[in-house]
Parts: C-alpha cells; structure tokens; sequence
C-alpha cells in the first residue's frame, strides 16, 4: 500500500520553502542503496564546488534520486556532508592503514615510516572516487562545523597514534608541547607536497608523485624526521 508523504524540504539554491508531495516508495525502496548513491554523488559534487555552493538539486540529480531524498536519508545537506567527509576518509584509511599491515613487533622507526607512506598515499590516491583528499583541502581553506566530527572520530584517534610514536623515539620523559611539535612537523612535511603540488610541479615539471616516487618520498621523510628526533634527544643527553 503506497502512502503519500508530504515532504517539505528547501532546495539550497532557492530563497523559499519547496513543498513536495512524493510517494513513500520513491524514497523507501532500497534505502542503503539510495543512501549510498547520495554520499557518492554528494562526495563528487562537494569535493568539485565545496560545500556552501553544492546544491541539493544537482546531488540529486547526479545520484539519480528524488530531490526529496536527501531530506529523508540524512535529514539536511549539513549533516550530508558530515556524513561524506566520515565516509572519504574511512575509506581511505581501509585502502591505506596507518600501520600498512606490519608486524606487532615492528620497530617506532619502521611504524614511523608506514604511518607516513600510508598518509602520502591517502593524499596523493586519485583513482576514482577517491574524494578524502580535495575534500579536506577545501574544509582546511573554508572549514564546515562538519570538522569537529572529523576531528573527534577519526583525526584525534590516529593523531594520538603518530604522538605515541613520538614519545617513544624522543623517550618517554619528553615533555608534551615537544611531542606535539615533532608529530606537527612529520605531518607538515607530508602535507607540503600535496598544499603546494600546484608549485612543485612547475618548479620541478619532471617530478610525478607515482607509486615510487611516495616510497622515495616516504624514505625521504622518515629518515629526515628520524634524524632530527635522534638530535633532540641527544641534547636532552638521553
């Protein structure tokens, strides 16, 4: 039996309510499908014009759904996008876990430097839909309150990890704001190449960050940052 549901949504482009009247099946009918298909669609869209220019219209329309699905699955384009941004990165990390499979017994210094391929790879990865990367570029130049989710869920968790590894290369007695930096500058190191690609790449034409090139890359940075760890130690006459 096919209910009407009366569905008042605002389309984002518009200055006006729009009442729509759709049938419940419209929007039911495999619901983990249409879900999906509006986070990949949205996923493409935002990472193309950022959030505040996407339209609810165009996600729709892209994704092959009733513009009132949006409304019905996720409620609002805010909590959309929070969605998508969760689900970019939680991909990238199953395609490339921090640790990269290693051993438990793996050394700091051979988790150090998986932790920074994994990362090079997740920010360099553009086969299809891989989105993680240009959407975060655009939520750290125009950020969305969608961030403190990110952060909380999936950022903080994996940054505690690369401070854990911190302690244990500078020694445990290190004090936190030290810790703090040293993880701050492996990060800033990885994100360079990706922020300032466009420079890179005219500066140095010949450069491809390809598979080798992020091990190459990996090595680089792993050694450079073990390097200056090993002096900050040594200074504290550990």
């Amino acid at each position: 039996m096919n209910f009407l549901l009366t569905i008042e949504t605002c389309v984002s482009n518009s200055r006006l309510p729009v009442c729509f009247n759709v049938r419940e099946t419209e929007l039911a009918g495999a619901p983990d499908e249409t879900r999906r298909q509006l986070i990949e669609a949205a996923a493409e869209v935002f990472a193309r014009v950022g959030f505040r220019a996407a339209t609810v219209r165009e996600i729709c329309q892209l994704a092959g759904a009733n513009i009132a699905a949006i409304n019905y699955h996720f409620g609002d384009k805010e909590t959309l996008y929070a969605e998508v941004l969760n689900d970019a990165l939680r991909r990238a990390r199953q395609k490339y876990p921090p640790d990269l499979g290693l051993e438990p017994s793996a050394t700091p210094e051979e988790r150090l430097q998986a932790f920074v391929h994994s990362f090079l790879l997740r920010v360099f990865d553009d086969s299809p839909n891989a989105w993680h990367s240009k959407l975060m570029a655009r939520e750290m130049v125009d950020p969305t309150p969608a961030l403190n989710r990110l952060v909380q869920q999936q950022i903080d968790p994996m940054s505690r990890v690369l401070m854990e590894l911190m302690r244990a290369l500078l020694g445990r007695d290190a004090d936190e704001d030290e810790v703090r930096r040293c993880g701050m500058s492996v990060v800033s190191q990885i994100l360079f190449y990706q922020h300032c690609r466009p420079v890179v790449s005219r500066m140095f034409p010949d450069l491809k960050f390809d598979p080798e090139e992020l091990r190459s890359l990996a090595r680089h940075i792993t050694r450079f940052s073990l390097a200056a760890l090993k002096e900050l130690r040594k200074a504290k006459g550990q």
